[in-house]
Formats: C-alpha cells, sequence, structure tokens
C-alpha cells in the first residue's frame, strides 16, 4: 500500500475513534470517558504488550478548554482601563526615579508581562477579609512592587510624594523600598520575597501551618488561600522546587502558585532550547499538584477548537522557548512563515487572519478571561494545591523599548517617542507636551474607574497588601517556671540541652502559655533529649497516627497526632526555617501569639540558612533559634562538618538578632525569660539565638548580687571573683559556653600554682556587647560638646587588674571585636580552622582552649606587660604539657 493512501487512512482511523471518545464524553461524561482511556490502555498491555510512552506532561494548551471556562464577573473594559492606569504609573515611577537619581535602579517589565495576573486577582481573589474572619495570605513577586505601589497609590493609600521617592527612602517623608521589605514598611509589606526562591518555600511552609493552627484549635478553618506569585526564572532555585512534596502530601489545597512565565530571566531565556511551562508541568504534576496551564489566549480559541487532527497543538509544542521569544518581537508575517509555514495546511488555518491580527494575538497570561478561569479553578480545588503556569511576554507593552527582548529586565528609561508609544497603546490622557517628566496619572476618587477599584476590593475586605499586628501582648509568665533553675544542680550533671528541654516542657505545661509553644526540630528530637516531648505533647501530623508505631511499648513512643505541637520537619533546616517564620510572624498574619522554639544542630544554621534568617529579621519575626551541639569542640567526635565554631561570628551581621551563649542553666533561664517578655508583652521586633551544648556539667546555683540578672542580658558580669586578693599579679579571666568550665580550671591552676590571683567573667553575649559599645561610640561622636558615653564592658571592668583573657568555643574574632573598649591588654583564645573527628579533651588542646593554655596565655600575657619574666613562661610550657612546636589550628 502506497504511503499516502497509509496516511489517509490513518488520519480517517484516528477521526473516527475521536468522534467515538467525542459520542463518550456527550454521553457519559469526563469520568466515564476516563475509565474508557484507562481500560483500553490497560487491554493494550494485557492482550499486545503495548506500554504507552510515560509522559508527565499534556499537550501545549490550555489546560481550561474555553467551552469550560465560567462567565467573567467584572467588566471587562473597566478593568482593562484600571490595569492601564496602574500599567502607566508603575512605568512612570521606575522612569523618574531614574531621571533624578542616575542608576537608581528599578524593574518595569516583571510587572508589565503579569499585570493581568495580578489585576485579576485584585480585582475578584485577594480576599483581605472573608466572611468568617479569615484572609488571604500572599507573597508577590519582588521585581513587580512597582505595579503594587501604582495600585496602592490608585487606590489612595500611597501619595505622589512617596512615589516620586521610590527607591529613596531617605528622603524628607520618606520613600518607597525598592522590594518588598516590612522591616522598612511594616504597615505595607509582610514578607520580603527578592531574595528569589525563598517565596515558594516560604509559601508552602506557611500554608501547612495555617492547617497546624487549624487542627491544633488556634485557628478557625475558614477557606483563606495562601498565593505565591514567582517568576519562571525563580523556579531554578533549589528551594522554589525542594519542598513541593511536603505540599502534596499534606494535601495544601490553600496553596496556590501562580508562575509568570515569560520565558525570560536577566541576561536571556529561561529555556532557550527547552520549553519551561512543560518542565515545570512535569514536575509538580509528577509531585502530585494540580496544575493549570493559560498559555493561549481568547483569539486563539477557534483556531485550536478547529484542530481536529491536534495538527496545531502538536506543531506548537515542537517549537522552543527561545524561538517564541523571537516571534514575540518579529512581524506578523514573519510568525505566519516560521510558526504555520511549516505546513499547508496549518497555513490554510490562518488564511483568514491578516499578518497584524496575526501579531496581536494574545498569550493566556495577558487574557483576563484565561486568568480568571484558571484562578476560580485553583481557589475551586480541594485536596491538592495548584500551580498555575502563565505564559506571558516580558516588558508586555513597551513595544522597541524592550518588549520580549533579553535587554528588558534591565529597562529603566525610556525616551519620549517610547513614552507615546506606551501612553497611547494603553489610553492614557497625558498630553505630549508632560510626557518628557513621565507624570504620575490619577483620577479623580469620583471617577468611574476609582469607584470601581474601590469597589471591588471592599467587596473582598479591604486593601491589599496591609500588615496589621492585631494579637495582643500576652501576660506575664510566672517566675515559678524559672526559679529552679537559679538553684544548680547540685553537683549532678546536665548538659546545657537538657537544662532547655527541661524549660521547654515546664512551659509547654502551662495552661496559658503552653499551648503557643511551637517546638519545631529536624530530626534531631532525640539527639537533643527532646524525646519526652513526644508523650507530653505529640508530633503533628494532619492525618494522625495511621499505623502502629514500632516503640508502641515503650514510655517514650513515637506519637503522632493531628493536634500534636511538635513540628517533626524531618531533615530540611530550610524547611524547619520556615516553620519558625511562620510561627514567629504569626502574631501579625494570623493574630495569634505562638512562640517557635527551633533547636538544630548549630552549624547548619547560619552558614546554611543564613538566608531564610535574614528575611526572619525583616519579617520582624519574634522566637528563639537555638543552636544544639553548639561549640568547636563541645560536639565531640562529629568532626569537621559539625563542629561550630563561627555561628556567633555570622550572627553579627542580623540587626534585630539577639545572640547568646550561656554556660549555666540559670543564664538560660533568664534570657528566655526576658525574651519572652520584651517579644510577646513589651512586643519588639526582636528574635534570639541560644547556643546549648551536649556536654554533661554540674551546673552552680546563681550568684548572688543584684547586677547578675543585668550582666547576663547585657552581656557580662562577674561569675567567680579571685580567691587571692592580695595577690600581687593579677588577671581576668573571660569566658562562654561550654568553655567557661575550662576557665575555671586555669583560675585554680593560675591561683595555686603561679600565685595569679583571677577573677572569672561570664560573657554571655558578645554581640550584646559590641553593639552597646558601638551605639555608644556613634553618641559620643554626634554629641561632642556632652559628657561622653561609657560602654558598658568599659563600665563593668574598669576596676579589673590585670591583663583579660577571653577563651570561648567560637573564632578569636568574637572577642576581639571588643578590645578598643577594654580597660587592658585581650588576648583572645579561639577556634579559627577546621574541626577533627576527636574527643573533648583533644580538641580542646588541639585548639588551645583548654585550662593550660589559657594559664598559659594568661602568663604570655603578664610577661608582657613586664609583670614576670619569659622565663616563667617558658618553664609553664614544659609544666603543662604543651608542644610549642604544634600545627596552627587555625590553617591545618
Amino acid at each position: 500500500m502506497a504511503q499516502t493512501e497509509t496516511d489517509g487512512l490513518e488520519v480517517l482511523e484516528t477521526r473516527e475513534w475521536v468522534d467515538s471518545l467525542d459520542y463518550v464524553l456527550s454521553k457519559g461524561g469526563p469520568n466515564r470517558a476516563g475509565r474508557l482511556l484507562q481500560q483500553l490502555a490497560l487491554h493494550a498491555r494485557r492482550e499486545a504488550g503495548i506500554n504507552l510512552p510515560f509522559s508527565a506532561t499534556t499537550p501545549y494548551q490550555n489546560t481550561i478548554p474555553s467551552r469550560s471556562q465560567p462567565p467573567f464577573p467584572g467588566s471587562q473594559e473597566m478593568e482593562r482601563r484600571i490595569k492601564s492606569l496602574v500599567r502607566w504609573n508603575a512605568l512612570a515611577m521606575v522612569v523618574r526615579a531614574n531621571k533624578m537619581q542616575e542608576g537608581i535602579g528599578g524593574h518595569i517589565s516583571t510587572f508589565a508581562s503579569a499585570a493581568t495576573l495580578y489585576e485579576v486577582a485584585f480585582n475578584h481573589f485577594f480576599r483581605a477579609q472573608t466572611e468568617s474572619g479569615d484572609r488571604d495570605v500572599v507573597y508577590f513577586q519582588g521585581h513587580a512592587a512597582p505595579g503594587i505601589y501604582s495600585r496602592a497609590y490608585l487606590e489612595g493609600r500611597i501619595s505622589k510624594e512617596k512615589l516620586q521617592n521610590f527607591r529613596r527612602e531617605l528622603k524628607p517623608g520618606g520613600g518607597l523600598s525598592s522590594y518588598p521589605h516590612p522591616w522598612l514598611m511594616p504597615e505595607f509589606w509582610e514578607f520580603p520575597t527578592v531574595s528569589m526562591g525563598l517565596g515558594p518555600i516560604q509559601a508552602i511552609y506557611h500554608a501547612r501551618f495555617i492547617k497546624y493552627l487549624e487542627n491544633r484549635g488556634l485557628k478557625q478553618s475558614a477557606g483563606g488561600k495562601v498565593w505565591a506569585f514567582l517568576g519562571d526564572g525563580e523556579m531554578d532555585e533549589p528551594e522554589s522546587l525542594g519542598s513541593i512534596t511536603l505540599a502534596s502530601r499534606e494535601r495544601l489545597d490553600n496553596l496556590i502558585f501562580v508562575v509568570n512565565c515569560n520565558l525570560q530571566r536577566l541576561d536571556g531565556p529561561v529555556r532557550g532550547n527547552g520549553k519551561i511551562i512543560q518542565e515545570l508541568e512535569a514536575i509538580f504534576r509528577g509531585a502530585g499538584w494540580n496544575v493549570i496551564k493559560v498559555i493561549w489566549g481568547s483569539d486563539w480559541d477557534s483556531l485550536i477548537q478547529s484542530d481536529r487532527d491536534g495538527l496545531l497543538v502538536r506543531r506548537l509544542g515542537e517549537v522552543s522557548d527561545g524561538q517564541y521569544q523571537k516571534y514575540f518581537v518579529e512581524s506578523g508575517a514573519y510568525f505566519r512563515q516560521n510558526l504555520f509555514g511549516t505546513d499547508p495546511r496549518l497555513l490554510k488555518m490562518v488564511e483568514h487572519l491578516s499578518d497584524d491580527q496575526l501579531a496581536r494575538m494574545r498569550l493566556g497570561g495577558h487574557d483576563p478571561i484565561k486568568v480568571h478561569a484558571a484562578f476560580r479553578a485553583a481557589v475551586e480545588t480541594t485536596g491538592a494545591p495548584t500551580i498555575v503556569l502563565a505564559k506571558t511576554i516580558k516588558g508586555y507593552g513597551l513595544g522597541e523599548a524592550g518588549e520580549g527582548k533579553n535587554i528588558t529586565h534591565q529597562q529603566k528609561k525610556l525616551n519620549e517617542d517610547e513614552l507615546q508609544m506606551f501612553r497611547s497603546r494603553f489610553g492614557i490622557p497625558i498630553p505630549d507636551d508632560e510626557l518628557h517628566q513621565a507624570p504620575f496619572y490619577r483620577p479623580s476618587d469620583d471617577s468611574a474607574e476609582i469607584k470601581y477599584m474601590q469597589a471591588r476590593r471592599q467587596q473582598l475586605g479591604g486593601y491589599m497588601p496591609t500588615r496589621k499586628v492585631k494579637a495582643a501582648p500576652l501576660k506575664s509568665v510566672p517566675d515559678s517556671h524559672f526559679e529552679e533553675f537559679h538553684k544548680g544542680t547540685e553537683g549532678r550533671e546536665v548538659s546545657t540541652t537538657m537544662v532547655f528541654v527541661r524549660l521547654l516542657a515546664k512551659l509547654l505545661r502551662d495552661p496559658e502559655l503552653g499551648k503557643l509553644i511551637v517546638p519545631i526540630v529536624p530530626d534531631e528530637a532525640r539527639t537533643f533529649g527532646m524525646e519526652a516531648l513526644f508523650r507530653q505533647v505529640g508530633i503533628y501530623s494532619s492525618v494522625g497516627q495511621n499505623y502502629e508505631p514500632v516503640d508502641m511499648d515503650t514510655l517514650l513512643y513515637y506519637k503522632e497526632a493531628k493536634n500534636g505541637q511538635i513540628l517533626e520537619e524531618g531533615i530540611t533546616e530550610s524547611g524547619s526555617m520556615c516553620s519558625f517564620i511562620a510561627a514567629g510572624t504569626a502574631y501579625a498574619n494570623h493574630g495569634i501569639n505562638t512562640i517557635p522554639f527551633f533547636i538544630y544542630y548549630s552549624m547548619f544554621g547560619f552558614q546554611r540558612i543564613g538566608d531564610l534568617i535574614w528575611a526572619a529579621a525583616d519579617m520582624r519575626c519574634r522566637g528563639f533559634l537555638v543552636g544544639g551541639t553548639a561549640g568547636r569542640t563541645t560536639l565531640a567526635g562529629e568532626g569537621l562538618q559539625h563542629q561550630d565554631g563561627h555561628s556567633h561570628v555570622l550572627a553579627l551581621p542580623v540587626p534585630n538578632l539577639l545572640a547568646y551563649d550561656p554556660a549555666f542553666a540559670y543564664e538560660i533561664a533568664i534570657i528566655i525569660q526576658d525574651g519572652i517578655k520584651r517579644m510577646y508583652i513589651d512586643q519588639e521586633s526582636i528574635f534570639y539565638y541560644l547556643t546549648v551544648g551536649n556536654e554533661p556539667l554540674s551546673m552552680p546555683e546563681m550568684p548572688q548580687g543584684s547586677n547578675v540578672r543585668e550582666g547576663v542580658l547585657k552581656g557580662l558580669y562577674r561569675f567567680k571573683a579571685t580567691a587571692k586578693s592580695d595577690a600581687k599579679l593579677r588577671a581576668q579571666l573571660l569566658g562562654s559556653g561550654a568553655i567557661m568550665f575550662e576557665v575555671l580550671k586555669a583560675q585554680e591552676i593560675l591561683e595555686s600554682k603561679y600565685g595569679v590571683g583571677c577573677d572569672v567573667w561570664s560573657v554571655t553575649s558578645y554581640k550584646q556587647l559590641y553593639r552597646d559599645a558601638n551605639d555608644c561610640e556613634r553618641w559620643n561622636m554626634l554629641h561632642p560638646a556632652e559628657a561622653a558615653k561609657v560602654p558598658y564592658v568599659t563600665q563593668t571592668l574598669k576596676d579589673a587588674q590585670g591583663p583579660f583573657i577571653a577563651a570561648s568555643d567560637y573564632m578569636k574574632v568574637l572577642p576581639e571585636s571588643l578590645s578598643k573598649w577594654v580597660p587592658g591588654q585581650l588576648v583572645s583564645l579561639g577556634t579559627d580552622g577546621f574541626g577533627r573527628s576527636e574527643s573533648r579533651v583533644a580538641l580542646r588542646d588541639f585548639f588551645e582552649v583548654d585550662a593550660k593554655h589559657i594559664v598559659l596565655a594568661t602568663l604570655g600575657a603578664l610577661a608582657r606587660e613586664k609583670k614576670i619574666g619569659t622565663d616563667v613562661v617558658k618553664r609553664a610550657v614544659q609544666e603543662l604539657g604543651i608542644n610549642p612546636d604544634k600545627a596552627n589550628p587555625a590553617i591545618s
């Protein structure tokens, strides 16, 4: 049989099968048709061994066919006019800013491509408050911030002066931050999203945390959604995709991702040789998400409906994203010849369309009807999260200034011709002689556009974004929860980790406070001795516990419960930190004062998730980060990858983070009690970092004296005065964390063997001391004619005699940060360098922070002050058993 006859027969057979399927659809509906297709596939595999090729993707067309679209509920014309106004003012904001200040930056093209996505959501979906008092949560794509400001200006929430000071926040009257920053605009923005990838992962864990609140009875289930607006290039960040299976596993139908697939990132195509929409569809479908593709606008409906043989859809699926980008900037004639010209049948399909009509055919992401249908399906989906993949053109509307071009991400300026083109395209009533100023335009309050806009937002409960702190301050926590830790352990050895867990257990039993505490742990609860909490409060599971645990017969079995309190996150510090952020910002986002305690291996905190910690600071997050197994030498055996000697250094840059390295039980109790007071009673926008170790040690009783509590919180106090106050040789020993006990040993050796009277000081926070000292320096610089302020560290140590020897389990730079304000010679001992797999004794010898090296450092400092001879120091090296030729731990 000739090939042409075979082809014709195939076409006829295919047509008959399609007709038959259409008949089943018309009589039995989609479910019956789906079952039939499954039966056919099973029959083909069983009877003929035909294995259908696996495909995680669907054809390159809209998920929702035009016949299934719901009616558009608003006025398309009015919403088009409003959208045009938003577009203009967003563009004008960036153009004006760069006219006034060369290089100030800003982004036009991202919002230009996403305007329809946002406007449909603002007019019909974003609920500032539901009928039951809940609300939607929205993570706005950071580079689209000009569009969000522009809309707020039209709503009357942001003044023209603020718009004029976009990216000029220090101008009189203030300005607008470049991107979403709650720290800078605490009544407007809620979530910082421009460290790309952090928005998606936070949205996932926020949606899960909402379910957690609901299942624990802290919040009513009221149907609020979490929306995350993202870029297709952003999806390459590991955080964007790393936790998507959590969302499907937890059946987070309150979560909606909207990915603006404009096919471009900063330098060029996201997938020039591939198809990013198809790639993301495969990933998210495979992960169990509901995927809705919005590729083609209404202009394409008739073509796709007439494509009975699938020829057009197949051709659309063959073209790479890089080539589509070329289509966006070329003429209709080029588009016709290159896309449709590959087959005469395709050319026949578009022969009734002119080149201009072809060039103007909209993509799905620019068509409000298609976007509305997708969003409506997303909010009505149950049992799974949804991702909407909307195809758009980057820089849409910029024309020759950058529409669809590789340079468009960097576009900041437009000349008068380009402004005129944009003005005319979107119908903005600005005369030609004013265009060079790129003026803002807002109709009067009684205009049809403003009335419509206001009515839509009123119907949806109010304006967005808006950040409102609704949670009332907590009542004071009883002192009785903390008093036992002031008494010490009377010789019993416990680690500071166990002290923390004991205190946490007591707080969890408090009838008022306990229910608000959110313990978070990334699969290390047993390491930290927290397994007793499994039974006490349970591990959260959205489905409860549908199996019999293997350790069911033990007292501390692994207990999962729908109302469980512990967030046992598995091996993910990033995910755990996102839960911490969700809980630590619930006071503003949900009006609930949840108090997160996130305990983790301290090594895997700041250096692994520092970006999320910075975002938490920006969000005015509250709570306690607890770095467990802390200290380079305190975590024995684990070695280089686990031993943390620098997290307190990495904590220094975070402005509103208080960092403490407590040595004793009472210090931990004082810090946590004060932290709860400052964050949840005084409502300060701060959060805490505490390091705790796993070395069992005897905890002393809290010393007497009114300045101890103040000293613990400010960072320094005298823990133990010398027993040889009349000694001629004096020195001051500063210790913190587990190394404090080495300092106390060194005090005994120095006093008994070398006649040096030593006071021992507990340094609970180098950061607090550093911050206070710098505050004083700054004040003194700005007030030269007034009495100088004296830093707390200087005041506290002013009468101390002799050199100061500071030893910690962290880098030497930490104590050295105070050298300017310490009233004497400062010698710093620390743990610079890579860790080792060894015992604590060997590690402290290797890093030179044990008692004998503290003794040697003290004697060396006294020799430099001519208080003793170098022969004493040389003899001490031998007596203490120190190898002077040992390798330098900082570089070995």
